[in-house]
């Protein structure tokens, strides 16, 4: 009988070796289609093929970003050394990091050159990934732009200023810097229960003609005095994409190539998700490319320069990424339990500077400027944050630590 038993245990082994986490339940068996209609791009087993490519799903519409006429070449490292990280006191290989979570994309850059690149789940280097909430780290990079170029006096302007349309409410009201750092006061739920006020202001972006306007204008109940407490609030980005249009008369897909697309050299065209009422969604419709994604982590890395010329001033990044420049209450171990919070970046407890851009399904782009490394991640986790199980979280941030101990970086 074992004998019998034995050449099916093998065959089984290798066929779960081979396998993708939950494959089937994303699609594999229909080709990892994008949704037929608008109802189901964030359902399964659609997923894999809206999130990579949300463009294509009837009743989408988008604002392109083109392709620089210039890409920046990403060279290989010739002889790129082994990642390795630790999980549960177990040592793993980043391929079997990549067979044991729904990653769809993954890139990692030392010094501008590419150690690793993997797609998965039938994606492709042409794939447009969504960001989620990465978008609001965008949002904050053109804020930083129109400031460098006086379009936006200063941060200490209320978002009225610009945003005409929210005059006389709480948002309206808010200064910009409180903003950036979500830190209005202002009560905004945002469980994903699709109960709360992020759900509400989603839904009336992707159907209302009226769009989020209405929903942020209603926001007026406090927690706490402005700029003094972080909580996470994706109406606050929301404000500052009306205050990008209202600053500079341009929208958000035309700043992002003019002011990000064509001087980091993108490689790909990359696009914003339009609204029912035309506004891009700057809390969380970017889409590009995984190594396009790569290109703007290296740009970060490299303190908002590239070849001698500044795209995002220093000093700006360093307000919105260094944790010592932030305010007591929005540094490590204060803002949350691990993260602190910058103007739109989450802020690593390392010593050596360290921060990331997040979404809320497992998408990612850290950065390390001291090391030189930034390592991108695209996934399709089945909950949102606050939701998904804590492990996920727990192991990227393994083999996050694992990637910087491998090249060079700063892990204390």
């Amino acid at each position: 009988m074992k004998r019998r038993l034995l050449p099916l245990l093998l065959l089984l082994a290798a066929t779960l070796a081979g396998a993708e986490p939950d494959e089937q339940l994303l699609g594999k068996d229909q080709g990892y289609p994008v949704a037929p209609n608008l109802a189901g791009w964030y359902d399964n087993p659609y997923r894999v093929g809206s999130w990579s490519a949300l463009d294509q799903v009837p009743g989408v519409r988008v604002s392109r970003v083109a392709a620089s006429p210039r890409p920046r070449p990403l060279a290989r490292m010739a002889t790129p050394p082994p990642l390795r990280y630790r999980y549960r006191n177990i040592g793993y290989t980043l391929d079997e990091y990549l067979e044991r979570q729904r990653a769809t994309g993954l890139l990692i850059l030392k010094d501008g050159q590419v150690v690793a690149e993997r797609y998965r789940y039938g994606r492709h280097e042409d794939a447009r990934f969504l960001s989620f909430s990465m978008a609001k780290s965008v949002t904050a990079l053109l804020v930083g732009v129109a400031l460098d170029k006086g379009l936006i006096a200063s941060l200490d302007d209320p978002a009225q200023t610009y945003a005409r349309e929210l005059e006389g409410t709480a948002y309206g009201q808010t200064r910009l810097v409180h903003l950036l750092r979500m830190a209005s006061g202002l009560s905004f739920s945002e469980r994903y229960d699709g109960r709360d006020d992020v759900s509400r202001m989603t839904r009336a972006f992707v159907v209302d003609a009226g769009g989020t306007l209405p929903v942020l204008r209603s926001v007026a109940d406090r927690h706490s005095p402005a700029g003094e407490k972080f909580v996470y609030a994706s109406a606050e980005t929301e404000v500052l994409g009306r205050v990008l249009r209202g600053a500079t008369g341009r929208s958000l897909a035309e700043l992002t190539q003019a002011w990000l697309w064509e001087p980091i050299g993108a490689e790909h065209e990359a696009f914003w998700r339009i609204g029912a009422d035309g506004q891009e969604g700057a809390f969380a419709f970017f889409n590009a490319s995984l190594r396009d994604w790569g290109r703007l982590g290296l740009l970060l890395a490299r303190d908002g320069e590239l070849d001698g010329r500044a795209i995002v001033s220093r000093d700006y990044l360093l307000q919105a990424t260094d944790a010592a420049r932030q305010p007591a209450a929005f540094r490590p171990y204060r803002a949350t339990r691990w993260e602190g919070y910058g103007f739109q970046f989450w802020l690593s407890p390392l010593r050596a500077r360290t921060f990331a851009m997040h979404g809320i399904h497992g998408q990612a782009v850290y950065v390390q400027p001291s090391s030189g490394v930034v390592m991108v991640l695209t996934s399709a986790w089945q909950a949102a944050s606050g939701q998904q199980d804590p492990a996920p979280f727990q192991e990227r941030d393994a083999l996050w630590r694992g990637v910087l101990q491998s090249l060079g970086g700063s892990t204390d």
